[in-house]
Order: structure tokens, then C-alpha cells, then sequence
């Protein structure tokens, strides 16, 4: 479960771009009901204080489904996820390509992939691997290579940096829509068309203007939805117990087949 086949990695870079693809803030903290008065700024300055509104984030959970740069249409991501690296949920890499659990703590990683996963990530030694953790969770350390993708997936950074990193790009047009709700809440739509992509992003008109959905069409994504959600929520801080758990040392010793 290495970068060689690196699934939750890949899924991880897919969502980042995503984000990359908007060329402004797009995460951000909790929900107040005062109105932020972002109808009467332009389409750039809302982006603007998008951005700014990142900075200031914690925590956030990102749910991330559909064609996120693979070609997969089934594709989906859904973590809880901090500035300390503490990350909780899963990453399905569609079809029968397998998914993941994930949960990291600290220094702490706990991966469960599924069968499929281990058949059709890890061909060589994959169904011994799942036979002999019979449903338990492979633990290790956050510094281990054979758990980079697991961990590359937990690191908020990687989405902060690239929003920010982007925040100044001009390229594509970017429009302001009209106010209008989303699943219940006042938003107010940008729209940017570049290199072909259509993407839309939801912008929260009460409180801080913090994104709440971005949609992505064409340019080779079909469909992609990214939604962000519990903003500066704790990631859960329940970890597998012991019993549940089977070590990643103790693992490649029972197998000569590497990860």
C-alpha cells in the first residue's frame, strides 16, 4: 500500500485539483445566520475573502464524489480532517477497485482497505494480505513510506496550500451568479470557465462566506461534486481498538510479498 499503486494518494491529489481548478478560496469555517453582505461585492472579491476565510480554518470535512481527474465516475473521498494531521474517514476508488478506512491520530495510522482493494491495488500478496488481517485494521506509524498515501490524504495542508497558492490566478473568467439557496442556505454562486471546465462554486451568504459545494463539468471531468462541511468541528478522536488492529511489521513478517 505504497505510492506505487498509491489509491488514497491519487485520490487525494484528484480532490486538491479539484480545488486548484476554482483560482480562489473555496474552504472555510462555521455557519452564522447574519447576513455577510457578499451580493453587493464582485465575483473576485468574494473569492478573495474565500480565501482569507481558509486561513483562519482548523478542521473541515470534504466529501468528494464523481470524475475527479481518473476517469472514474464513481470515485469518492470522505474525511474529517485537521491542521494537527488527525484525519478520519474513507476513500472508494470506485468500481471494484477498493477502498480504504482511514483513521490517523498523532503519530498513529490505522488503514482497513477492503478485498478489492488488496486484490486490485496490491496484486502480489494482496488476498494473503486481507486473509490474514480478516477484517482488522493495519496499524503503523504516520512516518512509515508504505503508509504515504494514507497519510498524504490526512494532510489539510495539502488543500490550504493549494487554494492559497492558486488564490491569485487570473486565468478563465470568473462570474458572479444570483443569489439562491443550497440545501437550505442563502448562497451566492462563482462560476469559472477554464480549459474547457465549468466549475461552480457556492459561496455561503450568511456569516462568513465560506464555500459550501463545487461542481465541476466538462474539460474531460464529466461530473465531479466536492462539498465541505463541520468546519472548525474536532476530527472524531476514537481510534480502532487493539483487537481490532493488526501491525504492519507483524504483517510483512508473515508474507514475503511487499506492500
Amino acid at each position: 500500500m505504497n505510492n506505487r499503486r498509491g489509491g488514497t494518494a491519487r485520490a487525494a491529489r484528484a480532490t486538491a485539483l479539484v480545488l486548484v481548478l476554482t483560482g480562489g478560496g473555496i474552504l472555510g469555517g462555521g455557519a452564522a445566520r447574519a447576513d455577510n453582505g457578499i451580493d453587493t461585492l464582485s465575483a473576485q472579491q468574494i473569492a478573495d475573502r474565500s480565501r482569507d476565510a481558509l486561513l483562519g480554518v482548523r478542521s473541515l470535512h470534504i466529501d468528494a464524489r464523481g470524475d475527479l481527474a481518473e476517469r472514474n465516475p464513481s470515485a469518492a473521498l470522505g474525511l474529517t480532517l485537521d491542521r494537527d494531521g488527525n484525519c478520519d474517514g474513507s476513500v472508494d476508488l470506485g468500481g471494484s477497485r477498493g477502498s480504504v478506512r482511514i483513521v490517523k491520530r498523532g503519530d498513529d495510522v490505522w488503514a482497513k482497505p477492503d478485498a478489492n482493494f488488496w486484490k486490485n491495488q496490491v496484486p502480489v500478496g494482496g488476498p494473503a494480505f486481507a486473509a490474514i488481517l480478516n477484517g482488522r485494521y493495519l496499524r503503523g506509524k504516520a512516518d512509515d513510506p508504505r503508509l504515504r498515501g494514507v497519510t498524504d490524504a490526512c494532510d489539510l495542508d495539502v488543500y490550504r496550500h493549494v487554494v492559497v497558492d492558486n488564490a491569485e490566478n487570473d486565468r478563465g473568467t470568473l462570474n458572479k451568479g444570483r443569489r439562491t439557496t443550497l440545501d437550505g442556505a442563502p448562497v451566492v454562486p462563482l462560476t469559472r470557465i477554464r480549459d474547457d471546465r465549468t466549475l461552480t462554486v457556492y459561496v455561503a451568504a450568511t456569516g462568513k462566506p465560506y464555500p459550501l459545494k463545487i461542481t465541476v463539468e466538462g474539460g474531460g471531468a464529466q461530473h465531479a461534486v466536492v462539498a465541505l462541511s463541520a468546519f472548525n468541528r474536532p476530527v472524531p478522536s476514537a481510534t480502532p481498538p487493539p483487537d481490532e488492529t493488526y501491525d504492519i511489521n507483524a504483517l510483512l513478517n508473515r508474507t514475503p510479498a511487499p506492500l
